[in-house]
């Protein structure tokens, strides 16, 4: 309640701000500054960045009173967008980006790439580092996402990195074969082994056997839990 009484006052006051304005004086859109008139001080136009703080203003008060939708997040889901691979290998990629992970915020930096890559055997120099982020740093911010660490794989599996780079090596000393299931265009240790099966069915037999093993795990906790009743009740 506090932030919507404050931004209403706020929108009034540019409401106010834009109506002297227009009683004192022309705003010069060709020169970016304000004729008003009796005082001849050049002063800086602040119109646009009025305009736009009074359209983000309006859409939050909107958002908190319910009429304006709030913009949704993308959602990144690796099974859809990296179809190549199949749920047990993005599994297995994730598993060894959490271990790296160390600072545990999602990302994996400059320091943890450089700690991945002597645990693997190949390391690298400073700039050696800096070059392997920025090959898949789609945002630029000098550090690997899950989705770009995903994209190195995707690479090596389509035959996009050059055999001497780092990355190259992270992919191929990672101990995860993400050609078990054959990609177009891998070569070399990425290159099809098998025939891949459709999408569709790849992810089914896979969901399907993860249900199966649940139910499994589910099986043998009733069954040790009927145990121990029948052990306690027989010392009661």
């Amino acid at each position: 309640m506090a932030s919507e009484e404050l931004a209403k006052k706020l929108q009034r006051r540019l409401i106010l701000e834009t109506a002297t304005e227009n009683a004192n004086g022309e705003i010069l859109e060709n020169n970016n500054y304000i004729d008003v008139g009796v005082d001849t001080e050049e002063k800086p136009v602040t119109s646009n960045a009025d305009t736009e703080l009074s359209a983000k203003l309006t859409r939050r008060l909107g958002i908190n009173e319910g009429t304006t939708e709030p913009k949704q997040a993308k959602v990144f889901n690796p099974y859809t967008e990296f179809k190549e691979f199949t749920r047990k290998q993005i599994k297995d990629m994730e598993k060894m980006f959490k271990h790296y992970d160390s600072g545990k915020d999602g990302f994996i930096d400059l320091m943890e790439l450089k700690l991945m890559m002597e645990k693997l055997g190949a390391p690298q120099t400073h700039l050696g580092l800096k070059n392997m982020i920025k090959e898949v740093d789609e945002d630029f911010d000098g550090k690997l996402n899950f989705r770009e660490f995903l994209l190195i794989f995707h690479k090596a599996a389509a035959g996009e990195l050059e055999e001497d780079s780092g990355l190259m090596a992270l992919a191929r000393l990672s101990e995860i074969d993400v050609s078990s299931e054959g990609v177009q265009g891998a070569k070399h240790f990425f290159e099809a082994k098998v025939q891949a099966l459709t999408t569709g069915s790849k992810f089914e037999a896979e969901i399907k056997a993860e249900q199966e093993q649940r139910k499994r795990m589910e099986e043998d906790k009733k069954q040790r839990r009927a145990a121990f009743k029948e052990l306690k009740a027989a010392f009661q």
